[in-house]
């Protein structure tokens, strides 16, 4: 997804085009103009400021050593940013998604029925959507299912002992423990969900007054729906 505008500046936008419309040869010509291409705006607020500060003591610098320490722990606050992020995006799912009501019970044909509800959608901005765009994201209970499903289906060019099997139907497939608790699994289009992020680089300084040394990781980010109508999911 293409964002414009300066994130310095508090928010970046999206544009969603509409499709384009054929009319008979000669329309053009007769109206002597031609149609106006319709942008749908998206203004993403960058409007969630966050920090993480912590000090350390010289004697516990002096008993790992700075880089050990710093290492350790800027892997550690980035690890808690990105747990942040994948949060606040998933978040989006039940508030700007629909809900999918399935006739399907075996979780295979599941997730199939709700593929293709997103493979079929049609509207102002999209015709059908190529299943190379879309995603499916798994709760860790719904995604062992799906192992389990392959591990024992006698034609499957699934390899059982690798962590993730990639694809189902053509559709990428991915677990993820941060999905809400509501949500069973999430159908979902590249770009439906826009998150600019804006990090300062890690940091660690004098605390004044002290003998304590301060690592610090600012970021600030937004999190919105650009395409609410390419974003399906099963509630529990």
């Amino acid at each position: 997804m293409d964002l414009s505008g300066n994130p310095e500046a508090g928010s970046v936008e999206a544009k969603r085009f509409a499709n384009a419309v054929s009319k008979a040869y000669g329309t053009a010509r007769a109206a002597a103009k031609g149609d106006n291409i319709t942008a749908k705006p998206v203004v993403i607020p960058i409007n969630v400021d966050k920090e993480i500060v912590e000090e350390l003591e010289e004697k516990d610098v002096a008993l790992y050593g700075v880089d050990g320490v710093l290492t350790r722990r800027a892997n550690n606050h980035v690890q808690a940013m990105a747990t942040e992020l994948d949060k606040a995006f998933f978040a989006v799912v039940p508030t700007d998604g629909t809900a999918l009501t399935l006739t399907a019970t075996d979780i295979q044909e599941q997730i199939e029925e709700a593929i293709q509800t997103c493979e079929t959608t049609s509207n102002s901005y999209v015709d059908g959507v190529p299943r190379s765009m879309i995603n499916v994201v798994c709760s860790t209970a719904i995604y062992g299912q799906m192992r389990n499903y392959l591990d024992t289906t006698a034609v499957s060019n699934v390899d059982t002992a690798a962590e993730e099997f990639n694809t189902f139907h053509g559709v990428k497939v991915f677990p993820s423990i941060h999905l809400p608790a509501s949500v069973d699994f999430a159908v979902l289009v590249d770009g439906a969900i826009a998150q600019p992020v804006r990090s300062k680089q890690y940091t660690a300084e004098k605390v004044p007054l002290s003998d304590a040394v301060a690592v610090e990781l600012f970021y600030n980010y937004g999190t919105k729906s650009v395409m609410p109508d390419l974003i399906y999911y099963k509630a529990h």
